[in-house]
């Protein structure tokens, strides 16, 4: 099964649904902590930022967001 036919398959599920918005929640929580993060941690966070955005991307975030109202 590719990553793709998977997201395909999870996609459908609730549970994934809130997965994902938890995986948005904490992608605004970095970035919010950016703004009071000494300069030495901002390169860790926006690693941090950049991984979840991978993961928001592969996962179709948005449309599963409009599925489930997450």
């Amino acid at each position: 099964m590719t990553l793709e036919e998977a997201v395909n398959t999870l996609k459908h599920h609730e549970s994934f649904g809130v997965f994902v918005g938890s995986i948005h929640q904490m992608r605004e929580e970095a970035i919010a902590d950016m703004n009071k993060a000494p300069l030495e941690q901002v390169q860790q966070l926006s690693g941090k930022i950049l991984a979840y955005d991978d993961i928001l991307q592969m996962s179709n975030h948005e449309e599963v967001r409009r599925r489930f109202n997450t």
